[in-house]
């Protein structure tokens, strides 16, 4: 089951989300501030964060990039009436792996969480070999699987998770080769499939 934190502050959106991610098996919470938001993710381990930028207390984008500054992993998704250009790019700048804007639709909300939980399932057969809690190593270059973290020397690299996905599916098997349709197959087309 996957927990989900829904951050709006109208009430109507809330219980809308909640009804439709229970039908796909999400256990919800919510908060209606960004205090609010801020106590629960905290407490708790979300996998998915949907959080809107106009909110009582800490915005939106402040939550985002307090998020991100200790967890890189926890995907967000923004939906908020911010529908400027410059908002889009810098909620996706700030961190956010989707955006969507007011008035959405549902079903397009919906396709979008089942694509980022898809996501979440890739390493599962991309990095099939390897044990959890590894940490391969290549020269300088350290890839910790569970903490999704790749350093090169001391700097830390910065990847899409689709991307960390490549980089793991290739270095837990060296000297494998792949086809195109093989990495299409494993690492992108699933990020479409719905």
């Amino acid at each position: 089951m996957h927990k989900v934190l829904v951050v709006e502050d109208d009430p109507n959106i809330v219980e809308l989300l909640r009804m439709h991610l229970s039908d796909l098996g999400c256990e919800v919470n919510d908060a209606r501030n960004g205090y609010d938001a801020m106590e629960k993710i905290h407490q708790e381990r979300f996998q998915l964060i949907v959080l809107d930028i106009m909110l009582p207390g800490i915005n939106g984008m402040e939550i985002c990039r307090l998020v991100r500054q200790k967890d890189r992993e926890t995907p967000i998704i923004f939906l908020t009436s911010k529908s400027e250009e410059i908002d889009k790019v810098l909620g996706l700048e700030t961190g956010a792996d989707d955006y969507l804007t007011k008035p959405f639709s549902i079903r397009e909300f919906l396709a979008r969480v089942k694509v980022i939980f898809r996501r979440r399932e890739i390493p599962k057969e991309a990095g099939a070999g390897v044990q959890p809690g590894a940490v391969l190593r290549f020269g300088e270059l350290e890839i910790d699987v569970d903490m999704r973290k790749v350093t090169l020397g001391k700097t830390r690299i910065e990847l899409s998770p689709r991307e960390f996905d490549l980089l793991v599916l290739l270095a837990s098997s060296p000297g494998k080769s792949y086809n195109r349709q093989r990495l299409l197959n494993l690492v992108w087309v699933r990020f479409r499939r719905l």
